[in-house]
């Protein structure tokens, strides 16, 4: 079953408790909190207190997505802050060996992401440890950039070496999810679709829901 975790970097900030409880009540499955830090990418979002907060509004899962140099640096602020998946950037840290075992440590799934021009390979030494492999579809930064085709083959791949060393292990994919690119991304091993302006735009959540569902459908998944 694919699951879909909405980015809130698309939601409307002014009324972000409601856009949530929308999104928890039309079906969605995590809540995706990208964290960028105006170094590691070129835009500035937020940090644990907004975690926090809402954390306080929802039961779902937290996916808080640390687009931010040197992550080890506040992975206890988050987990603390009430992140139940944390996510660091193989290219933001010297150790990202160590991250992924802070993370564990702390009581966390712990994820791994790599940039579109990253190598796959990047990923295979850490694979075992994981909870979540996180390939980026877009360059990080900004949302509703559009899906960059070859991520699709590098999902494939991605794929083939988790079933080989670690099956338990789930690929989520960030960026550029709509009702078009859906079906290559689920046909392509995605465990998991990040979702934001696809999501969170001026229709229902949960008629947006709905619509992705139903390309699900369509090839016979769910």
């Amino acid at each position: 079953m694919l699951k879909f975790a909405p980015s809130i970097l698309t939601a409307d900030l002014a009324r972000l408790g409601e856009a949530i409880k929308e999104a928890e009540a039309a079906g969605v499955d995590w809540i995706h909190l990208d964290v960028m830090d105006g170094v590691f990418v070129p835009n500035l979002t937020f940090g644990p207190l907004l975690v926090e907060a809402v954390r306080r509004v929802t039961s779902l899962p937290l996916d808080v997505h640390l687009m931010i140099v040197q992550p080890e640096r506040y992975l206890e602020d988050f987990a603390k802050a009430g992140a139940d998946h944390i996510t660091v950037h193989f290219e933001a840290t010297y150790h990202p060996h160590r991250a992924v075992q802070k993370v564990k440590e702390l009581g966390k799934k712990a994820g791994l992401a790599i940039n579109p021009a990253t190598p796959l390979e990047a990923f295979e030494p850490l694979l075992p440890e994981l909870d979540l492999a996180l390939l980026m579809s877009v360059n990080p930064g900004f949302g509703g950039q559009r899906y960059i085709p070859t991520a699709t083959e590098r999902l494939r791949r991605l794929k083939a070496m988790r079933d080989r060393l670690n099956p338990g292990c789930l690929i989520e994919v960030d960026g550029g999810v709509n009702k078009e690119t859906l079906a290559e991304v689920y046909r392509a091993g995605a465990d998991v679709a990040v979702a934001g302006s696809a999501l969170f735009n001026r229709r229902p959540v949960a008629e947006n829901l709905k619509e992705l569902k139903e390309v699900l459908y369509a090839l016979g998944g769910r």
